[in-house]
C-alpha cells in the first residue's frame, strides 16, 4: 500500500512536470511581438512624392517662360529669378509645343544642389483650347516622358505624367489656380536597394494667386521663387521591399520662398502637411512636414510612437 502511494506521488510530478515542459515550449512558439517603427518604406514614398514633384516644377518653369530658375547652376540671373541657361542643361523645342531639358551624360549639377543626367520631355500638344500655351492658362495640358534620366543616382522611369491646369475659365480675379496631376513613375534605387513604383493622383493649387509678387493676372508668367503651392489626394505603389502600400497627401505645401539649406538655396521642401502611409496590412505610418516651419525635419508617428528624420 505505501509502495502504491510512492508510485501514485511519483506519477503525479511527472505528469505535473509534462505540463509545465509543455506550457513552456507553447509559450516560446509564441514569442512577445516586436514592436513595429520600421521607418524606411514610408521615406520611399516621401522619395516618390519629392521626384515628381521637382518633375512637374520643372515642367512648371518650362511651360510659364520657357526658362529654369531652379535647377540651373551658374549664369547670371535676370527678372523674376531666372537664372541664365548653364553649360550643363539644354532647353530645345522652346515654342514647338514640346521642349526637350538635356542634362548631358556626365552629370549636371543643379542649384537646389542635386546631380542629374538624362533627358526630359514636355509636350504640351494636348491643351484645350489650343490658346492655352501657358502653364497658367485653364486648360493647359502638359505630358512629361523622360529618357534615361537619373537624380543623385536613382534611375527615374516616368511611365504617364499628366498635369493639366483645372482653373474655371473666367473665373474672378483672386481665384486660386489649380491643377490635376496624374503620375506613374518607378525608381529604381542605387546600390542593389530595390525598385519604387509610384502612382498617384493629385489635385495641386497655387495658394498665394492673390498675392502680386507672384501672380499678376494671365498675360504675366507665374514668378515661382515667390510661389506658395498645395497638394491634395491619393497615392499606391510597391515600396523597395516589395510591398504593396497606399499614401493620402493632406495639405502637403512647398514653399518656394523656403530654403533652409544655405548651401542648395533652390532646394525648396515641404513645410506643412502630412502624408497618411500605410505599408501592406501594417500599421498606417503619419508622415508630417511640421506646420510652416522653414526646415528640413519632419517626423513619422507609428503606433504613437513618433520618431524625427531630416529630408
Amino acid at each position: 500500500m505505501k509502495t502504491s502511494k510512492i508510485y501514485l506521488v511519483l506519477v503525479a510530478a511527472l505528469v505535473a512536470f509534462s505540463i509545465a515542459f509543455t506550457s513552456c515550449r507553447k509559450k516560446d512558439k509564441n514569442p512577445v511581438e516586436e514592436p513595429d517603427n520600421e521607418q524606411t518604406t514610408a521615406t520611399d514614398n516621401n522619395l516618390a512624392e519629392t521626384t515628381s514633384s521637382d518633375i512637374e516644377s520643372m515642367g512648371s518653369q518650362v511651360g510659364e517662360n520657357g526658362t529654369l530658375s531652379t535647377y540651373r547652376s551658374n549664369g547670371s540671373s535676370t527678372g523674376n529669378g531666372i537664372v541664365s541657361i548653364a553649360p550643363c542643361a539644354t532647353l530645345s523645342g522652346i515654342g514647338t509645343g514640346t521642349v526637350t531639358v538635356d542634362f548631358g551624360t556626365t552629370g549636371c549639377i543643379g542649384t537646389d544642389g542635386r546631380v542629374r543626367t538624362g533627358k526630359l520631355f514636355f509636350d504640351f500638344s494636348a491643351s484645350s483650347p489650343t490658346t492655352s500655351i501657358y502653364y497658367r492658362n485653364p486648360g493647359f495640358s502638359m505630358k512629361v516622358t523622360a529618357l534615361n534620366y537619373v537624380v543623385d543616382g536613382y534611375q527615374v522611369t516616368i511611365n504617364n505624367k499628366v498635369i493639366t491646369n483645372t482653373t474655371p475659365a473666367g473665373a474672378p480675379v483672386g481665384t486660386n489656380l489649380t491643377w490635376s496631376i496624374a503620375a506613374n513613375i518607378s525608381i529604381v534605387k542605387p546600390n542593389n536597394a530595390g525598385t519604387v513604383s509610384w502612382s498617384c493622383n493629385r489635385t495641386k493649387e497655387l495658394i498665394n494667386t492673390s498675392d502680386p509678387l507672384c501672380y499678376s493676372g494671365q498675360t504675366n508668367p507665374i514668378n515661382w521663387t515667390k510661389a506658395k503651392v498645395k497638394l491634395n489626394g491619393s497615392a499606391t505603389g510597391t515600396n523597395a521591399k516589395n510591398e504593396n502600400f497606399t499614401a493620402t497627401a493632406t495639405d502637403l505645401v512647398r514653399d518656394f520662398t523656403c530654403a533652409p539649406d544655405v548651401a542648395h538655396p533652390h532646394r525648396h521642401p515641404f513645410v506643412s502637411g502630412t502624408i497618411s502611409y500605410t505599408p501592406g496590412s501594417r500599421p498606417t505610418r503619419l508622415i508630417d512636414f511640421g506646420s510652416g516651419t522653414c526646415d528640413l525635419v519632419g517626423t513619422i508617428t507609428i503606433n504613437s510612437q513618433t520618431y524625427a528624420f531630416n529630408f
